[in-house]
């Protein structure tokens, strides 16, 4: 178990400052090579996941409910695994790359396994091995990110790799869009081509992805005593820790209230009445506006505080639900709550991960993220089940209703609750 001084740590092995000049705020060669892998793996999963709500409901006629089930599954079966991966990838003096490697590994073999499942039960089968290997590979992936990084530039670190990795989810909708257009049997050749991309994304993170970080600043955080080989024990005691709880605590409440990107696109779709072969366009803006904002908004969490951007991506979220309850019509409604979407996420995916690193130290840095990523997914899950339920007994507008008070709730609580820790510029001394 850790020992919670940090003044003694601090005192024994001070913060070293930050090289000077632009060295001190370049992107770690790590940092690129993973991000080029993100982007490929993301072209491979977002073809895949453009076309999967459309293909689940109208072609194989799940219910709302159903399809609910199934989504729980894809966005949050990997919160049962990601402490498994976390655990792992800390263990013998971190093997964050093996760990990772076998995630992209597992989930690039899914992508046939949808040729031949055609039942609610085997596709769920596959869709929880697809999100077993997004769980394993997640908390390693953004322990490398910010090993490789200083704390004052881990908010840039995090936003430049998600700009990369929302390169993908751009051209993967894209992709699928042009091949339903251009093939008879458009599904499985979507899920075809996307094992091929999903197999190159491990071929490259296999070959260019160092095993060895190479950390750029020791901080106080980071020189804390550790045991020799962690546990989920000692992973679990960072709950201890108030910054780390509240993080944690944060994420869960405000996924509670997440709608899923799959039920925004449905009911998107039903508002205005876009035809299936457009439908896989759909995150097309989500993506656009996510791979525009994600580093400008990763540079402004370092200088002005990884929460303040948080909690301002919630309420880009507020937003789009609000547009999508309001009787506005317009031709620019899409536009509008699909930037509103793609702004939430460049606000809160890789910050959130930047916020909370500052808090774990370096020897469970991969244990910890899963920690908070854990809590994150398992709400989401659970408001994806919900959602479903409440859209089957009482319609989309009633159930999105709830969903928006949920999240008004959320945003306050999150905002009384939340870390006060200083950000990461303010660590680093003058």
């Amino acid at each position: 178990m850790y020992v919670a001084d940090s003044r003694a740590a601090a005192s024994a092995e001070p913060a070293a400052r930050p090289p000077a000049g632009r060295r001190g705020t370049a992107i770690a060669p790590t940092v690129l090579a993973l991000g080029s892998v993100s982007l490929i793996t993301d072209v491979s999963s977002e073809m895949v996941t453009a076309v999967l709500p459309l293909y689940l409901v109208a072609g194989l006629g799940l219910s709302p409910l159903g399809f609910g089930l199934l989504d729980g599954v894809y966005n949050g079966f990997s919160a049962l695994v990601r402490l498994v991966g976390g655990h792992f990838a800390d263990r013998g003096g971190g093997r964050h790359k093996s760990v990772a490697l076998f995630g992209y590994g597992l989930s690039a073999l899914c992508k046939p396994l949808l040729l031949l499942a055609a039942t609610l039960p085997t596709i769920g089968m596959v869709l929880a091995a697809d999100r077993t290997g997004k769980g394993l590979r997640t908390a390693p992936r953004d322990a490398l990110i910010s090993l490789s990084s200083t704390p004052a530039t881990r908010g840039r670190a995090f936003g430049v790799h998600r700009a990369m990795d929302t390169t993908g989810a751009l051209l993967g909708p894209l992709a699928a869009f042009l091949i339903l257009r251009a093939t008879t049997d458009g599904y499985d050749a979507v899920f075809t081509v996307s094992f091929c991309v999903a197999a190159l994304g491990v071929l490259v993170l296999l070959l260019f992805v160092p095993r060895r970080h190479g950390a750029q600043q020791v901080t106080a955080e980071d020189s804390r005593p550790a045991p020799a080989r962690p546990t989920f024990r000692s992973a679990l005691a960072l709950l201890r820790r108030r910054e780390v709880r509240r993080t944690t605590v944060c994420a869960l409440l405000l996924g509670l209230a997440t709608v899923s990107d799959s039920f925004i696109y449905l009911l998107l779709q039903r508002r205005l009445g876009v035809p299936d072969q457009w439908f896989a366009l759909l995150p097309l803006g989500t993506a656009a506006a996510f791979l525009l904002l994600a580093a400008p908004l990763g540079r402004l969490a370092d200088r002005l505080g990884s929460w303040r951007v948080f909690l301002a991506g919630h309420a880009a979220l507020l937003a789009a639900y609000g547009l999508l309850l309001s009787s506005w019509h317009g031709s620019a409604l899409p536009y509008a709550v699909l930037a509103l979407h793609g702004c939430f996420y460049a606000a809160t995916d890789g910050v959130l991960m930047a916020a909370a690193s500052t808090a774990i130290p370096q020897e469970l840095r991969s244990s910890g993220l899963a920690v908070v990523q854990t809590g994150q997914a398992l709400a989401r899950f659970v408001c994806s089940i919900g959602f479903g339920a409440a859209w089957t007994a009482w319609g989309d507008r009633t159930a999105l209703g709830a969903a928006t008070v949920a999240l008004a709730a959320g945003a306050a609580v999150a905002y009384a609750f939340r870390p006060t820790a200083p950000t990461p510029a303010e660590v680093v001394p003058a």
